[in-house]
């Protein structure tokens, strides 16, 4: 047992940070695109969150009921969910707003600036 991992570091990777993370980062996604924010966002990842620590318990032999695990599962799928809301909400501001925003990071957009603007 580990600080991050109840089973093995191989569990928490393979299950927790890849598929229930995959499901975490489409949840960000789905979330952006329907304009909802980020409380919301919050509310799925709790769902989410309760459901990876069932399916640890009832696959792994995982805890149920274990705070110290469900928060950091929290933490990591809330992480990962919140990467992928932002990564779609730049893509929605640079393509809905092409003439305001320019993109400057997967994460991150800007003001175009008076001169990109003019033209």
């Amino acid at each position: 047992m580990g600080i991050l991992w109840e089973n093995s570091i191989w569990t928490f990777l393979l299950f927790t940070c890849v598929l229930v993370g995959a499901a975490a980062w489409m949840t960000g996604r789905a979330v952006a695109t329907t304009w909802r924010p980020t409380v919301v966002l919050v509310w799925f990842t709790f769902l989410l969150t309760c459901a990876d620590r069932f399916l640890n318990y009832a696959l792994f032999g995982g805890t149920l009921l274990s705070v110290h695990y469900w928060i950091v599962d929290f933490v990591v799928l809330l992480a990962i969910s919140f990467m992928g809301w932002r990564a779609a909400r730049t893509g929605q501001m640079v393509t809905q707003y092409s003439w305001m925003y320019e993109k400057t990071s997967p994460f991150t957009w800007r003001e175009k600036s008076a001169a990109s603007v003019d033209n």
